[in-house]
């Protein structure tokens, strides 16, 4: 079957060359476009496939909806320090409240006692939680994180990217996105 294909529909799941994804959260999809480019560059091998067909006037094939890089790409030792990266470390909860709305993020020691900007010190928080805190120190604001802010490893930032799985999951995705996890009986 021919259809038209819109360049936000039917992703591709891209897999390491060891068969697990390249990342969880977000988890690492292609475009149908990018993911039949790396099959003509002979980069990815095609595992599974999509119902729908893609023609040009002398070839036709099948959408990837998972591919495999042929050439295994090394993970990052240490994750960016980004925003989303302290939310995701901290599942996108206030650290002093649990709450899951309107977050920003805090520094445990303010930075004008000294505090700076790094894992060790920043934190997930609600915009109230920190506009109450504001540049007092825990002890002054009586608010402590409910974890200790650490670096996380990109492990730790894939087992928690596994608590918010995406809105949508192919079929032929599921037995490659959780293939590390304990099996039920």
């Amino acid at each position: 079957m021919t259809i038209a294909v819109s360049p936000q529909s039917l992703p591709a799941l891209v897999l390491n060359a060891d068969y697990r994804p390249l990342s969880y959260y977000p988890l690492s999809l292609w475009s149908w476009q990018d993911a039949i480019k790396a099959v003509f560059l002979d980069r990815v091998n095609i595992i599974a496939e999509y119902d729908q067909c893609v023609s040009s006037p002398s070839f036709s094939m099948r959408l990837p909806s998972v591919v495999c890089l042929k050439t295994y790409v090394q993970p990052s030792r240490n994750p960016a320090f980004t925003r989303f990266n302290v939310f995701l470390r901290d599942r996108f909860e206030c650290q002093y409240c649990g709450s899951h709305d309107d977050l920003t993020f805090d520094h445990v020691i303010p930075r004008a006692h000294g505090g700076e900007t790094t894992w060790e010190n920043v934190v997930a928080a609600c915009s109230p939680c920190n506009l109450r805190k504001g540049s007092k120190l825990p002890r002054q604001a009586g608010m402590f994180p409910a974890q200790k802010p650490y670096q996380p490893t990109v492990q730790d930032l894939h087992n928690n990217g596994r608590l918010f799985p995406p809105n949508y999951l192919h079929d032929s995705w599921l037995d490659y996105l959780y293939w590390d996890s304990e099996l039920q009986p």
